[in-house]
């Protein structure tokens, strides 16, 4: 079967990870196509066709190209990718916006805000540090990453109290503000500071759902292979 999507860039990149975990749980059919940055790639006339400010991720839907901006390395910095993951659930998947429920829907949209300017932040800034530096040999602040850490169990706490009362974060049904959440647990998952999950249970109960949902095993797969082939 022919791919009915393409996704361009990096499945290491937590950002192009929520594309590709938003295209698995709406079932698409989609190829991901690597970007060499190192060859200058994201600057050749082909990808600034596909995005005129030649960076990552690009998801292309036969003749239409949703692209969006990560302004530092193929890492981070890219709240776009949320616009392409709405994209992907009302084409393929609405249920995941709640369409049909309005309180539902509504309820959606409110954690998908809470996701992106509550918890994207404190998330991005600890893994800058524990998973992005290591990687070019650079010092990690400790002193930022427990900052980081103690302004993210203040956010925790009120997950853990809608946690307590509905299985997901817009109710019983799992939507698009749960699964954005998933590339970036799964960075912080291998590293000591998913630790943290264990003073909020009903959090940490929603996370093991969420990890162990096929979407989130296939793309766990592909960010580990994606990170093994670049440093090699």
């Amino acid at each position: 079967m022919e791919p009915v999507v393409k996704v361009y860039g990096p499945a290491m990149s937590w950002n192009i990870a929520r594309v590709l975990v938003s295209l698995e749980e709406s079932g698409v059919n989609y190829e991901l196509v690597a970007v060499d940055f190192a060859a200058a790639e994201h600057k050749s006339p082909a990808h600034l066709g596909r995005n005129p400010f030649g960076q990552v991720p690009v998801l292309e839907d036969g003749d239409f190209c949703l692209w969006a901006l990560i302004t530092y390395i193929v890492y981070v910095y890219a709240t776009e990718s949320r616009a392409i993951t709405k994209y992907i659930c009302r084409k393929y998947k609405p249920e995941l916006l709640g369409v049909g429920n309005l309180e539902g829907s509504a309820m959606v949209y409110v954690w998908l805000e809470v996701e992106a300017h509550q918890y994207r932040p404190l998330i991005e800034a600890i893994l800058m540090e524990v998973r992005i530096r290591p990687i070019f040999g650079q010092r990690v602040d400790e002193r930022a990453v427990e900052e980081n850490i103690d302004k993210l169990k203040k956010v925790l706490d009120v997950y853990e109290s809608r946690l307590s009362s509905s299985k997901y974060l817009a109710g019983d049904f799992i939507s698009l503000a749960d699964l954005n959440h998933v590339s970036t647990m799964l960075c912080l998952g291998i590293t000591i500071y998913i630790s943290v999950l264990d003073m909020y249970p009903h959090v940490r109960a929603w996370w093991d759902d969420l990890k162990g949902r096929p979407a989130a095993r296939k793309v766990s797969d592909l960010m580990h292979m994606s990170v093994k082939n670049d440093l090699k």
